[in-house]
């Protein structure tokens, strides 16, 4: 099954509204990005895995100034549907206070939630070290 165009046009908005929402600081807005059971996987930074908006938020407050100035996101590759979902990758800058910049690598699960799109899963992998040919 093909996903049609004005869906793969939401897909990629609500993949860029996660950064202006928590950027801005609209928490409140959360649940127009994630499901309200969303999983957000944070292995990689030695954070777990939150579960639910509540956690969500819950731990973006925590973090306070340590939180990115800015989540730019770029790359969006949207694969076709499976089962009532689809697998969107992408790539995020992290920008710091300090003005360092980080990058990650986002696989999230994307649901339909009535006449609209919501993560279900986000998965957050750091990129730490560039391409090695032959390894």
């Amino acid at each position: 099954m093909t996903l049609p165009l004005e869906d793969r046009l939401a897909i990629t908005e609500l993949i860029a509204l996660h950064g202006h929402v928590f950027d801005e600081g609209e928490l409140d807005r959360a649940a127009e990005v994630f499901t309200p059971d969303v999983e957000y996987d944070l292995t990689d930074f030695g954070r777990g895995t939150l579960t639910g908006l509540p956690q969500l938020v819950e731990a973006t407050l925590a973090l306070g100034t340590a939180n990115p100035v800015a989540h730019h996101v770029t790359n969006v590759v949207i694969e076709e549907p499976t089962e009532g979902q689809v697998r969107v990758r992408s790539k995020g800058l992290g920008i710091g206070t300090d003005g360092s910049c980080g990058s990650v690598t986002y696989v999230d699960t994307v649901v339909r939630v009535g006449p609209g799109w919501r993560i279900s899963r986000r998965k957050v992998s750091a990129r730490r070290i560039p391409l090695t040919p032959g390894s």
